[in-house]
């Protein structure tokens, strides 16, 4: 009734002006008008009639660090399940756990959440044996430049190193925190000690949980008791990076007292087993990270705000090289580590299952992705940003 009564009006104004003029400036004068406010109009119509339709009204970014893209479609690699290839301390029980005769029962093994549920009733990108392609484009294939990447849209040349330094550039949680529907419902749990520096959470304003030192100002989240205790009594394997287990339990920590409407969770340990050359742990902490997202996923099902209101978007910051020596290891000089995957689960996403010869994606669209299922355009507001990921939000 309001945009037929604002068109009403604007015509009358429109006409009444005309009356003025004479001959063609009348008519050409009239046209143009009534050209930009329908465009106008038609533009502003369009972004409500987006934003009433979708269902999602929480979302949730999950990344494991470093897990390659030949796992998830793939599972196991039978020759890295070795004690000299592989580092595997009990071949057989790995083989038990995870060996299969065909790669889509090795996948469902190793990710039975993910191709159980998020494949089947979402979406899934990555494999390249079916032309499917998702694409780190900064270049560098390691950590803060990918984890930039996702996070803010930009592929930034600048960032050339995981130092814990300031990230020159806003990601969409951040700025997401800053529109008043958000304000106080973003959050962050993450293994690796330097994120919080890549998600600026001294000027971000959202609570952030890490095991490690965070910048000054951060809205640090505190643990349970109970949950804390264990931390303070668990004998840290890296120097910063914290176990999976204990950036999970927040991040279920945060969801119940926060009640966040866009939380990030970044575990961590795939990416530091595969350097220490320990292919079953990796396997182990990737079939690990499936195990938290199918809990989480039930978790916000049980909760009314969430309940079928809620999507995740599953994916990770670098590929690794090939085997049998650089899967180990990632960066420039391992090009095959550019390749990642990226899998969406939710009320707004047909459920077109693993996805074939599609167009390229890029990690610089996640961002965009995050903020378009709650109805915002975060290119709009960071131009240098990429799209979102096409056809993936709307059924």
């Amino acid at each position: 009734m309001h945009i037929i009564y604002h068109n009403v009006f604007f015509n009358n104004m429109i006409h009444n002006i005309s009356q003025t003029l004479i001959g063609a400036t009348q008519r050409t004068f009239r046209g143009f008008l009534v050209w930009v406010l329908s465009t106008v109009l038609l533009s502003n119509i369009g972004s409500v009639l987006q934003a009433a339709t979708l269902l999602t009204q929480n979302v949730f970014l999950l990344t494991t660090d470093g897990l390659r893209w030949q796992e998830v479609f793939g599972g196991a690699e039978a020759g890295l399940m070795t004690k000299e290839a592989g580092g595997v301390k009990d071949t057989n029980a790995l083989a038990k756990d995870f060996w299969r005769n065909s790669a889509e029962a090795r996948r469902a093994a190793l990710l039975p959440f993910i191709w159980s549920k998020v494949a089947k009733e979402g979406q899934i990108w990555g494999h390249h044996a079916k032309g499917s392609v998702v694409q780190v484009t900064n270049g560098r294939n390691f950590s803060y430049p990918g984890y930039s990447e996702f996070l803010t849209g930009i592929a930034d040349p600048r960032i050339e190193s995981n130092d814990r330094k300031p990230n020159p550039n806003a990601n969409v949680f951040q700025w997401l925190q800053t529109q008043k529907q958000f304000a106080g419902k973003v959050g962050a749990s993450v293994s690796w000690g330097v994120i919080p520096w890549i998600l600026n959470s001294d000027l971000a304003g959202f609570p952030v949980w890490s095991a490690f030192d965070v910048p000054e100002g951060t809205k640090k989240f505190n643990l349970s008791p109970v949950a804390q205790s264990l931390l303070d009594r668990t004998t840290m394997v890296w120097s910063d990076v914290s176990m999976d287990s204990f950036a999970g339990l927040a991040t279920q920590e945060m969801v119940l007292q926060l009640h966040p409407r866009a939380f990030y969770t970044a575990l961590g340990e795939t990416d530091d087993w595969a350097h220490d050359s320990r292919y079953d742990l990796y396997l182990r902490s990737a079939h690990n990270f499936d195990r938290f997202v199918r809990e989480l996923w039930e978790m916000v099902q049980s909760m009314p705000q969430y309940r079928n209101r809620t999507t995740f978007i599953l994916s990770t910051d670098h590929g690794r090289g090939p085997a049998p020596v650089a899967w180990k290891s990632h960066g420039q000089a391992i090009p095959e580590s550019g390749s990642i995957w990226v899998a969406i689960l939710g009320p707004d996403t047909a459920a077109l299952g693993e996805r074939e010869n599609t167009v390229k994606i890029t990690q610089s669209q996640i961002a965009a992705t995050v903020a378009a299922f709650l109805g915002e355009d975060f290119t709009a507001a960071s131009p240098k940003s990429a799209k979102p990921i096409p056809g993936v939000v709307g059924r």
